[in-house]
C-alpha cells in the first residue's frame, strides 16, 4: 500500500512532486513484489474517500495487489481475502531487504 504523507481527499488535491512519489513507491512496490512473489500479474487501485474505502476522512491511498492466473478476483482480496499463504510479518521479513535495496538503487 502506497499512502501520502499528507491527507489528501483527491488526486487533484496532490502537488505534482507528491503525485511523482506516489508513482515511483507504486513502482517500487511492484518491483519489490515481483522480485519475492514471482505474480503472474498485479491489481493497482487508488481509494478516495469514505465510501470507496479510503476509511478516513481527506485521505487516499493506492492497493498494490499481487496475482496469480487461477485466483481470486480483486474484490475479494481488497475485502481481506488471504492471497498469499504468510502471515504479515513474514510478508515484512522478506521485503523488507528487497525495498531497501531498491531504495539505494535508486539513491534514497
Amino acid at each position: 500500500m502506497v499512502v501520502p504523507y499528507r491527507h489528501v481527499a483527491t488526486l487533484a488535491g496532490l502537488t505534482s512532486d507528491e503525485m511523482n512519489e506516489i508513482g515511483q513507491l507504486t513502482q517500487r512496490c511492484e518491483a519489490a513484489l515481483t522480485e519475492v512473489y514471482q505474480p503472474h500479474g498485479f491489481n493497482v487501485g487508488i481509494n478516495l474517500g469514505a465510501a470507496a474505502g479510503a476509511g478516513v476522512l481527506d485521505h487516499m491511498h493506492v492497493h498494490v495487489v499481487p496475482r496469480w492466473s487461477g485466483d481470486t478476483n480483486f474484490m475479494p482480496v481488497v475485502g481481506n481475502t488471504r492471497v498469499l499463504p504468510e502471515d504479515l510479518g513474514s510478508s515484512a521479513s522478506r521485503l523488507r531487504p528487497v525495498f531497501a535495496k531498491l531504495a539505494s538503487e535508486a539513491g534514497l
